[in-house]
Parts: structure tokens; sequence; C-alpha cells
């Protein structure tokens, strides 16, 4: 796990995407894994770093569901916001889940938090993430990226956001020891 400042938006290499990870079947620490090997195996992206593994209850609304496991990462990628989101739902369904499974139970949950500075709202992609400001769960991780990264919809930084989540309550969120998304368990 690695952390701290990094520019967001365009460079040389390409864009600083934000990722959020999650799932709450299944053997769930393999399932984030397998989702990020396949993300950073991707043509055009290259993994920058990512925040420890994280355990809540599911927020949502319909019948109670096993806790959630989540993490957020950043990546340097050549990929369109659309491609991107493209492939990361080609890799939800081969890392099996169903389609029409939004606010379901499911192996793994892949979403674009942010994509450098750009601000998207379109018929079936939104960056920043649309419920990205009121989830503990994503919030929590992505403050262990960078608690000083500016959310380009509302000029906040992700730390001052995290402090309006933790004063109004909710579920709680813990970082899982030794929760990491390599494969091997190491930092690197």
């Amino acid at each position: 796990m690695t952390g701290g400042p990094v520019a967001a938006g365009p460079r040389s290499d390409g864009t600083i995407a934000t990722l959020g990870l999650g799932g709450n079947l299944g053997d769930r620490f393999a399932s984030l894994r397998r989702g990020w090997a396949a993300v950073s195996a991707l043509p055009g992206v290259r993994p920058l770093d990512r925040s420890g593994i994280w355990e809540t209850a599911y927020v949502g609304p319909g019948d109670p569901q096993p806790p959630y496991l989540n993490a957020c990462a950043r990546i340097v990628t050549t990929l369109a916001p659309g491609a991107l989101l493209a492939a990361l739902q080609r890799i939800e369904r081969e890392c099996g889940r169903p389609p029409a499974t939004h606010l379901q139970p499911r192996l793994l949950d892949l979403d674009i938090l942010l994509y450098g500075d750009l601000v998207v709202a379109e018929p079936g992609l939104t960056i920043p993430h649309p419920r990205l400001r009121e989830r503990a769960f994503v919030l929590e991780p992505l403050a262990q990226l960078d608690p000083d990264l500016v959310l380009p919809d509302s000029g906040l930084t992700v730390a001052a956001v995290r402090a309006i989540i933790r004063a109004a309550g909710g579920p709680p969120v813990r970082p899982l020891p030794g929760g990491t998304l390599a494969w091997d368990g190491s930092d690197g």
C-alpha cells in the first residue's frame, strides 16, 4: 500500500483515474485481488497505488446483505472514460458478476470514482461517482491514498468530505489489518 499526493489530471503517460473495488459474496479477499490483478493487466493501464481493504455493512435499500470489503486504487490510463468503464464491466463479468446486479450482493464491483479532474454526466457514466461523497466505505480508503485530493465537482478535499460523513454517523467502516490487494500479501 502506498499513498500520498499524486497530481491528478492529464500526464504525458495518460490520466490518473481513481477506482473503487468492492464485493460481498464468496471469498471477498480473492475477488478483490483478482479484480485488481485484472485491472492492473489491462492494456493502457498502469497501477499507481492502492489503499488497504476496509469492511462495512451494506449501505442501501432492500434486504440486508453480507458485509462488503472495499478498497480504492489509482491508475494511470490512456483509456478514455467510456472505454475504461467498459473494461471494468467486462472484468466484473469475467469474475462472475451477473448482469443487472446493481444494489444486489455481488462478487465484484468496480467503479470509476474519479478520472483526473474531469466531470462527466452522461447516460451510464457519471464522474465523479455520483455517491462518492456519501459513502464512508469509499472515503476512508480514498483518504488513505490522498486526503488532500480535491474533488472536482465540489472543490472539497477528500478529508473535508470524510469529516462530514464521520460527523453524520452511519455504519462503521473498519480497516482490516493486513488487508491488501497484493496477491502475495506484500505491500508491493
